[in-house]
């Protein structure tokens, strides 16, 4: 998955860099190549431009559901486009689009693109400094032009490093979003292991968003502050959906939205940031595949508040953002975790809400704690 980054993320890696980057760090895992996204908005685009960038998208969407239907898109080349139409179309663009149709024939549920932006390759994407201002260019349906870009300051040391080389560039996409113009352009680079050997655990789930364990150390994200949060936006939303007030109510999900991400980017950043401090090498979360249909909280106020959190999120934001500093990202089999006890013995008995207490040995302990100790342990297995 490609992160957006932003100024948190930016500092986050900013602060801690005099420790990652050192020289003394063991290779005991190799290298990880994070990738991130960077997003740079299109400088004040001329009428002209914004037109000639819908025609390139409107005329990618036709092709890309085109080339979905077509039986040798595996083997096909830009020269396909032959077939589909006589118009002038990019070859960047068109063998970009035969990769991402061939990359999404195998998730892809529906049978059709609502939108299949123009998307190029890091051979058809070059940043340079002109003045002042970053460009960007890349080739249109009439010729390859520099676009002047909108670098905001944390976004500067990004391009810096791109004209440099010291990061690579991958792809590139053109959208639109809210009337304005972006290119956004996914950059990788190399990050040694970490040197922890410290495994961290961490459990999933409504009363308590996140419990981080490792070893006797503990780490708590109580869920009770954006329950509240997040009723609270239900009542208002209802009352406007009361006065008819469509437009307010779409305002509020977006507002909602920004605020969820808002919080599981202070979360993970926080849990990671405790993970770096004791010394961890490796954080195992479980599989949360299926945790819709297992959060059986939802009848109660907390549980219809939480049951739609973001979960998948906070997991990706804790993911990328250890592996951003070296720190080995696990999945753990979620079957079993909460209901086992350290000596072993499982029943289902064992946990009674956020109460763990083993009907084998009386070992007693909090629930949400006892299930994170037992994904750093993995004792239902790794996912493949």
């Amino acid at each position: 998955m490609e992160i957006e980054i932003d100024q948190t993320l930016y500092d986050f890696i900013e602060n801690t860099s005099h420790e990652i980057y050192s020289n003394k760090i063991l290779k005991k895992w190799g290298e990880y190549m994070p990738t991130i996204m960077l997003r740079l908005e299109r400088h004040k685009p001329t009428l002209a431009k914004q037109q000639m960038y819908k025609r390139m998208t409107e005329t990618n969407t036709v092709l890309a559901n085109w080339l979905w239907l077509h039986p040798d898109v595996n083997q096909a080349t830009s020269r396909i486009f032959k077939e589909f139409s006589a118009e002038k179309f990019s070859s960047a663009v068109i063998n970009q689009s035969i990769r991402e149709v061939n990359s999404q024939k195998k998730n892809q549920k529906a049978k059709t693109f609502r939108n299949m932006w123009c998307c190029f390759n890091n051979q058809n994407l070059k940043i340079e400094k002109k003045s002042k201002l970053y460009t960007v260019s890349f080739p249109t349906l009439e010729k390859r032009i520099g676009i002047p870009v909108i670098a905001k300051p944390f976004q500067i040391k990004w391009l810096e490093q791109m004209i440099s080389g010291s990061v690579k560039i991958g792809t590139g996409k053109l959208y639109q979003k809210k009337k304005k113009w972006y290119l956004a352009i996914s950059i990788t680079w190399n990050v040694e292991s970490s040197q922890g050997k410290k495994v961290m655990g961490i459990d999933l789930g409504l009363r308590y968003l996140a419990v981080a364990s490792i070893g006797t150390k503990s780490f708590f994200f109580k869920g009770s502050k954006v329950a509240y949060t997040r009723r609270h936006f239900s009542v208002r939303r209802r009352r406007l959906g009361k006065a008819k007030k469509l437009q307010a109510i779409k305002k509020s999900k977006g507002k909602e939205s920004r605020w969820m991400k808002d919080q599981n980017h202070k979360i993970s950043r926080q849990i990671v940031n405790f993970a770096l401090a004791n010394g961890v090498g490796v954080i195992r979360m479980e599989d949360l595949t299926d945790i819709r249909n297992t959060t059986k909280s939802k009848k109660n106020d907390q549980g219809r508040s939480l049951h739609s959190w973001s979960f998948y999120q906070l997991k990706e934001f804790i993911k990328y953002k250890a592996e951003m500093i070296g720190i080995r990202f696990e999945l753990v089999n979620p079957e079993y975790t909460s209901q086992t006890c350290k000596c072993g013995h499982q029943a289902k008995e064992n946990r009674n809400g956020l109460n763990f207490q083993c009907r084998e040995c009386g070992y007693t302990c909090h629930a949400d704690l006892n299930g994170a100790i037992n994904i750093s342990k993995a004792i239902s297995g790794l996912v493949a």
